[in-house]
């Protein structure tokens, strides 16, 4: 039967995306490994829907589970869909740089798995293929992630950089998926019957994630870890108990769940003693950083309070976080940081999605956790569905760990897919469970839905076609950044911009051309016509690369930044009105980031340059005001002094400078140059021009 046929491609197509999920990577294409999942998820998910609805087709029939977790995901994609079409910056709000994970269209992509995976993946066979799918694809994870530890260059792919980078996204990722593949193996080992030799290989697989978690030595992934395995274990140890009540078979001890609570125990207890020595002996530097609970929960209220039903759109947090973030994060080594999301997926989107946002993630969840209580617990006749049991814990555990981290997109995604999965096995095992619609019995009602179906297709394969242009423009963009000569990344940018226009790429197309603005002024030699002609065309090209992207999103601070900059360049030309411009536009940048001080510092380099001495010590005094161990805030003082005569006072600025970094060789030869009255017409510098947060 051609429907069975179908069905089949349909669920191959949707095994493979959450099979592969874990490991998909473009070797060797300069595309990143988060965009790349991307692709995965767009094109496999248009498959298995297309070949789906052309099963229809041949045998009538829709069926859907009768469960309120799916009317109460689909609220969550409403919400977030009005909270982006209501957004100031819709362009970033409904897809990002390159479906960003908190963009509306990758949140839709993710209920649509989710639904996909309710209707398709709802019988046991199909879900415990899955299963047992996603664990090789984690013994292929953490075996390749263990090999590169020792050889990251070989085994770099040509996508991957430092020791600690994988195909999961970040380190802590890495750790909470490892934990992840440890609960599903101890899930397997407990409540599924298997071969003494699968058995064996599972657990030699726990012990090598064992082994990852502690190499990323991450504490939260032993909390959850210790916390989940005990739950599994007393869960087991309950049904032994009822089955010798019952006279049945008996079951083995759950030792290995017992031995994970006890490990998970010590590395919280010893976490900083014992939890070192495995990252210590590999050499593992992890240097992530991301807002605290507390910073995003405090973001969350200022920016709640601002647009409370709505919120400022979805994907926005880094400007929520730019416009709210505490002062105090300018004594640390991370003010000048962009945060692009907070510190959690799911806190990420009650910052920027306001009460209505903030409620429907709570209705779903709540729903989702008395969906999978009843059904755990509801039976009385003792009779265990271990594939529902698994996945309503994996999904438990996830959604838990996106609550307090900011996993990235397999995680979230594999939460939603799981999630699906336990819908259709639940709604499946119970009478009546299923809503089914025969629609081929009645012609006018066979019209609607074949016409739904073929919309339905159509959407599919051009949301595909459309995404994989736009990833194209992906590899171009990094051939940009990689580019040794101006021309070359002039064509490479050109190409990107022709395939996707977003703000990224427009401030990188503008300081591109501010780049050959800056060899040309520099030259040496009078500037022939020709040079003279390339000089103005890259001044033009620069401004309107900026100003393109402030046009695109006005809200993002560094998009003004990069037209500030442009102009403060363009203003030592002599170019009329560029330095108000430039002040400007930093202003308006100031406004959107108020307790950056690296803004005030640009503003006080840009009026320093252009001779403006008094305004320029106002703002340098502005910056240093906000972060008082500021060194090139009192650098700039130094150089401003010195300008005015004020020797001493410059010397006493730089001393001020040196003391907060007295091993800077730099700063010793400037302060000494000072006292010597041989001091350089410029400082050094130890931080960008310009602020990148």
């Amino acid at each position: 039967m051609w429907s069975n046929i179908l069905d089949r491609i349909s669920f191959l197509a949707l095994f493979f995306v959450i099979v592969l999920l874990p490991v998909f990577a473009l070797p060797f294409t300069k595309i990143p490994v988060e965009t790349s999942k991307g692709l995965l998820l767009v094109v496999g998910l248009a498959i298995s829907i297309i070949f789906w609805a052309v099963a229809r087709f041949s045998d009538g029939k829709i069926s859907i589970p009768k469960s309120w977790l799916l009317p109460a995901g689909f609220l969550v994609v409403v919400v977030v869909l009005l909270s982006a079409f209501f957004s100031g910056d819709r362009g970033i709000s409904m897809f990002g740089i390159m479906l960003d994970m908190n963009s509306f269209w990758f949140i839709f992509a993710g209920f649509l798995l989710m639904f996909a995976s309710s209707v398709i993946l709802k019988d046991s066979g199909s879900a415990r293929s899955v299963l047992f799918g996603v664990i090789i694809s984690s013994a292929a994870v953490m075996i390749f992630q263990a090999f590169r530890f020792f050889l990251p260059e070989t085994l770099s792919l040509g996508i991957l950089g430092a020791n600690t980078e994988n195909v999961l996204g970040s380190f802590n990722a890495l750790g909470l998926f490892g934990a992840f593949s440890i609960l599903a193996s101890l899930l397997i080992l407990d409540f599924f019957p298997i071969s003494r030799m699968n058995k064996m290989l599972l657990q030699i697989f726990i012990v090598i994630s064992v082994l990852m978690v502690a190499a990323v030595n991450f504490l939260f992934a032993w909390e959850i870890l210790g916390i989940f395995a005990l739950i599994i274990f007393v869960y087991k140890v309950s049904y032994m108990s009822k089955e010798r009540e019952e006279g049945a078979g008996k079951s083995s001890f759950p030792a290995f769940s017992f031995a994970i609570v006890m490990v998970s125990l010590l590395f919280f207890m010893s976490s900083q003693f014992v939890g070192g020595i495995l990252p210590s002996r590999l050499n593992l530097i992890n240097t992530e950083v991301s807002p605290t609970l507390g910073g995003t929960i405090s973001v969350t209220k200022a920016a709640v309070a601002k647009d409370p039903v709505l919120g400022v759109g979805p994907n926005r947090f880094g400007e929520v976080w730019a416009l709210h973030k505490s002062p105090d994060i300018n004594v640390g080594p991370f003010w000048d940081y962009s945060f692009g999301s907070g510190s959690g997926v799911l806190p990420t989107f009650a910052a920027t999605t306001g009460i209505l946002g903030i409620l429907s993630w709570i209705i779903f969840l709540v729903l989702f956790i008395y969906a999978g209580v009843k059904s755990v617990f509801a039976n009385r006749e003792g009779a265990l569905n271990n594939e529902m049991i698994a996945f309503f814990v994996l999904a438990l555990y996830l959604f838990i760990a996106l609550f307090f981290y900011s996993t990235g997109s397999v995680l979230f995604l594999l939460a939603l897919a799981f999630t699906g999965i336990f819908v259709g096995l639940s709604a499946s095992s119970r009478p009546g469970g299923m809503m089914t619609i025969l629609f081929l019995d009645d012609h006018r009602k066979s019209f609607f839905f074949i016409l739904f179906l073929v919309l339905v297709m159509i959407v599919s394969a051009a949301t595909a076609f459309k995404y994989v242009e736009r990833l194209a423009s992906v590899s171009y963009f990094r051939s940009t950044l990689e580019a040794t000569t101006v021309p070359g990344a002039e064509a490479s940018i050109g190409r990107a911009l022709s395939l996707h226009v977003n703000d990224l790429y427009l401030r990188t197309y503008s300081q591109v051309h501010l780049s050959k603005i800056n060899t040309l002024a520099g030259a040496t030699e009078e500037l022939t016509e020709a040079q003279q002609a390339e000089l103005q065309t890259a001044v033009e090209q620069a401004i309107n690369g900026a100003q393109l992207a402030v046009n695109y999103n006005p809200s993002n601070h560094l998009n003004h930044l990069a037209l500030g900059n442009v102009y403060s360049v363009v203003s030592s030309l002599g170019v009329a009105d560029a330095y108000e411009k430039a002040v400007e536009h930093y202003n308006m940048a100031k406004g959107l980031n108020p307790l950056n001080p690296g803004i005030d510092l640009a503003l006080s380099r840009t009026a320093l340059n252009n001779n403006k001495l008094v305004e320029a010590r106002a703002f340098a005094n502005t910056a240093l005001e906000l972060k008082p161990n500021f060194i090139d805030a009192l650098l700039t003082l130094s150089q401003i002094a010195r300008l005015e005569n004020k020797n001493q006072e410059a010397i006493t600025f730089a001393e001020q400078a040196l003391a907060l970094a007295p091993d800077n060789q730099d700063l010793v030869n400037y302060v000494a140059s000072l006292k010597s009255g041989n001091a350089p017409a410029n400082p050094p510098v130890t931080t960008p021009e310009t602020p990148t947060n």
